[in-house]
């Protein structure tokens, strides 16, 4: 116990402000991490093991094991090789992520057409899919461009109007299978091809039979900055996906308030405005779910 107490004392003794900065980097690295793959297999797997390490280092220090713990410490080169393999998907979202985020440094925001009228039109466009029970995904471009989804799809440059929106998403109709991506007060493209998640969100959460629309919101959320609204075909439950989050059941007094705090303009042309704009929302906590369908 005492040599545990001179132990700490010299590590006090040594502790500057080069160590505090060294140590809240390792920690906002470690957070960092942790914030992007929550909700995802990764996360799952990073648990195991974790486990499975905590597990081998207590039985090595109990037991003495010459060759299990020599197998144990020649090892972990091979497992620091395998984790980029296991952690390729992960890996390659937060590079597209970051890749996509070159538009916070530029001078003006892309976003600062859009206003409350969108907002209103979008929220009253989803009430009427609703009750009509016709399936719709609706994309709400923020900070990342979507360019590339757009171009899968068919380029438009409509206003944003509940009228237009029940034409596209109609049953049968050509542009009624995919996604319509709005950007400002434009709707850009539709019948666009949007990216599947491969988390387990959905299959862990109570609707787990949920399709191709809600996986496709919910992959959208994942690799890019934008706000995706679903509305069920089968059901007519209107659900919102941000940040690799879905947001379930919400009726009709919440909707609008959703999407204002999710895809609210940026006025302001500061970095830092954009900055918090863009990862402000990932650190929110999940709202609860509105029982009203």
């Amino acid at each position: 116990m005492r040599n545990l107490f001179d132990e700490l004392t010299f590590i006090l003794q040594r502790f500057s402000l080069a160590s505090f900065v060294d140590l809240a980097l390792v920690t906002l690295i470690i957070f960092a991490a942790l914030l992007f793959i929550r909700n995802t297999r990764a996360m799952v797997l990073l648990r195991g093991f974790l486990l499975l390490y905590i597990m081998i280092s207590l039985f090595t220090v109990i037991f003495e094991l010459p060759a299990f713990s020599w197998l144990v410490r020649n090892s972990v080169p091979a497992i620091l090789v395998a984790i980029p393999v296991i952690f390729a998907p992960e890996i390659r979202r937060v590079l597209e992520r970051f890749g996509r985020a070159s538009t916070i440094l530029s001078g003006r925001s892309t976003r600062q057409g859009a206003g409350r009228d969108v907002i209103e039109s979008l929220a009253h466009a989803a009430i009427r899919l609703s009750e009509r029970r016709f399936g719709a995904l609706i994309v709400l471009q923020r900070l990342d461009s979507l360019e590339e989804y757009v171009e899968t799809g068919v380029p438009m440059g409509a206003q944003v109007t509940p009228e237009l929106l029940l034409q596209i998403f109609y049953p049968n109709t050509p542009l009624h299978d995919g996604a319509v991506i709005v950007a400002d007060d434009r709707i850009i493209g539709a019948s666009c091809v949007m990216p599947l998640s491969s988390s387990g969100v959905l299959s862990e959460s109570a609707g787990r039979r949920m399709g191709l629309r809600h996986r496709a919101a919910l992959g959208t959320s994942e690799i890019s900055d934008a706000v995706a609204l679903v509305v069920s075909e089968e059901t007519g439950a209107i659900s919102v996906a941000f940040g690799g989050r879905m947001i379930q059941r919400l009726g009709r007094e919440r909707l609008e308030g959703v999407l204002r705090a999710f895809y609210r303009p940026v006025e302001s042309e500061s970095v830092l405005d954009r900055l918090l704009t863009r990862y402000l929302p990932f650190l929110l906590p999940d709202p609860p779910e509105d029982s009203e369908a």
